[in-house]
């Protein structure tokens, strides 16, 4: 039976939900760990390293859609289920990448690790927002959502201990040996994330399984929800709605800037005239980075049960703005606590700029939880832009384009979010 609004059931789901949220938030941050050691394995520029997010993050723009259509033939649950084994499937893929050292082969692994976690983000920030009164959305995916950056504090310990733990050797080092000295170098190098990796993929098939025995509301229970929202779907498409439009744009900007800032922050925090760290060392710096992200979500949960979301959600964004900025014109110690510092301000748009999209859909919901999950590719394009600009420009002008991004955010939760009827 269907448990009705505000059952003490929701409760229970919400609480199981944040372990989804958690262990995507672990595993999108381990890419900040991998960027670096890939490309000291493959000795690629930083263009070809942001392939990685690349790669990662277009799996959003190309599942999202079809995931959205997934929930509405078998289920919020059992989407949540795939989702979780076929990213458990990547994770073991990652075991032969390193055993013959194909970047390719650790590229397509990222892509079908992506394709998993996409498939539960569609499934889990829709029924988050369902869950509950509407105008405590935003409280809600904050809530969880603070989860997910806890998974991105503990990743870049966890993957600086175990993957970064060998000291990459500088390129005129590298130069130096034979080719047979090469070899075995890599192959160790590339053999750092196959421990890591089969543990990841354990747990996730221990986390399928859980959710396979336990009772969830139904997708009847949420629909029912939703239809006690305030509601303005009276338009035939949910492409048709302007602030939901808006809203993806805003997706895809904030996650592009979010996820180039830690992307870029081992080799930020590398160079000289910043703090000159080794990657081991600069990547435990990150999760001050997400952290912070971790730490704004639980003030933002309760924050935006009081205030205003899109006021919050306005702020936040020029304030990260101002940050990058000053991090810019900056140097050593100053400029780096400036750009960690972003992170706390990063924590309160995703969930914001989410439940302002899909404010009023009613039974546009599903689907317009996957447009918003496709913006998420801004992961993708964004940092690849941001490493052809430094390779030309260097890695701290680079900064400039999520200045832009942070912008735009501003200008939605300002005016943007608006329901045009």
């Amino acid at each position: 039976m269907s448990a009705p609004a505000g059952n003490r059931n929701y409760t229970f789901a919400l609480s199981v939900l944040t372990s989804l949220f958690f262990m995507w938030g672990f595993i999108t941050c381990l890419n900040d760990i991998l960027i670096p050691h890939l490309k000291a394995v493959f000795t690629l520029n930083y263009t070809q390293a942001m392939l990685i997010q690349f790669c990662f993050f277009t799996a959003y723009a190309i599942v999202s859609l079809p995931a959205g259509y997934l929930m509405e033939k078998i289920g919020y649950k059992k989407g949540i289920i795939v989702g979780l084994v076929v990213a458990g499937i990547a994770c073991l893929l990652f075991y032969p990448s390193a055993s013959i050292r194909s970047y390719g082969l650790f590229l397509t692994a990222f892509f079908i690790l992506a394709t998993g976690i996409t498939i539960l983000q569609v499934a889990a920030n829709p029924f988050v927002t369902a869950l509950g009164k509407p105008e405590t959305a935003s409280s809600r995916l904050n809530l969880t959502q603070a989860f997910n950056s806890l998974g991105t504090t503990i990743a870049p310990l966890f993957g600086a201990s175990l993957i970064l733990s060998v000291a990459v050797k500088a390129p005129e080092v590298l130069a130096a040996m034979s080719p047979e000295e090469l070899t075995v170098y890599q192959t160790e190098e590339a053999a750092a994330v196959q421990g890591p990796y089969l543990m990841l993929a354990g747990v996730l098939f221990l986390i399928a399984g859980v959710f396979a025995i336990i009772k969830l509301p139904t997708l009847s229970a949420i629909t029912s929800s939703e239809e006690s929202t305030p509601t303005i779907a009276t338009k035939s498409s949910a492409w048709q709605y302007r602030h939901l439009i808006l809203g993806a744009i805003g997706i895809f900007v904030y996650v592009g800037a979010e996820v180039s800032i830690g992307s870029f922050l081992v080799n930020f925090l590398g160079e000289p005239n910043i703090a000159g760290l080794p990657e081991s060392e600069a990547g435990k710096y990150v999760s001050f980075y997400w952290g912070g992200a971790m730490v704004g979500r639980f003030i933002g949960a309760a924050l935006t049960q009081k205030v205003d979301a899109a006021k919050v959600l306005g702020a936040a964004a020029a304030i990260a703005a101002a940050l990058v900025v000053a991090a810019m014109l900056t140097s050593g110690s100053v400029a780096m606590w400036l750009i960690l510092a972003v992170g706390l301000f990063n924590s309160v748009m995703f969930p914001i700029i989410f439940s302002l999209g899909l404010f009023g859909l009613g039974k546009h919901t599903s689907k317009a939880s996957g447009i918003l999950c496709m913006a998420i590719v801004g992961g993708a394009i964004i940092p690849l832009a941001q490493g052809a600009l430094a390779d030309s420009i260097g890695i701290q002008m680079a900064f400039f384009l999520p200045v832009l991004c942070y912008l735009y955010i501003v200008y939605y939760g300002i005016k943007g979010y608006k329901p045009v009827s």
